[in-house]
């Protein structure tokens, strides 16, 4: 979790998911259009607001290199399940597509019906492909996140067992 906050209105903090990055700048950009659309905000920032302006909130001895690992792993988990869905959800539509892709190449008869439907489908075959290559190679970097997660949740072996003599 990343903090902004404004050298306008320092009381103002904006929470935005994950690390500094332009695209958490944006989301907390929209954040800020939202307060200032609702009134929310003591300042009007009459001399206009970027992405850039935001000042980073660091909150000192709070966040650890482990934390950050494990924020990583759960977003990398998050982006893994997401692919994996995508992929699921247009693969038996693609395979139908693909099998028309064959009948092109063979020297069957193909109606103008299924040309029809190959053309309509190209788009469901390329989201289906690149879904499923992206979601092939986020499969290593899960593997690795979950590997991240399962060092996080293994007990120390050092505590003594609760109720124990």
């Amino acid at each position: 979790m990343v903090k902004y906050t404004l050298k306008e209105d320092p009381e103002v903090v904006i929470d935005v998911p994950g690390k500094d990055s332009a695209k958490s700048r944006d989301k907390a950009m929209d954040k800020l259009m939202k307060l200032l659309n609702e009134e929310k905000l003591s300042t009007n920032l009459e001399d206009g607001f970027g992405p850039d302006d935001f000042i980073e909130v660091r909150e000192s001895g709070v966040s650890s290199p482990e934390d950050d690992e494990i924020v990583e792993a759960v977003q990398t988990l998050n982006n893994f399940a997401t692919l994996k869905l995508k992929t699921q959800e247009s693969k038996q539509e693609a395979l139908e597509i693909r099998a028309l892709v064959d009948l092109l190449f063979s020297d069957d008869l193909i109606s103008e019906a299924e040309v029809t439907k190959l053309k309509e489908g190209f788009k469901v075959l390329k989201t289906f492909a690149q879904a499923n290559i992206r979601y092939r190679e986020a499969k290593s970097q899960a593997e690795t996140a979950r590997s991240t997660l399962d060092r996080a949740l293994k007990p120390d072996p050092n505590a003594r067992p609760k109720g124990g003599t």
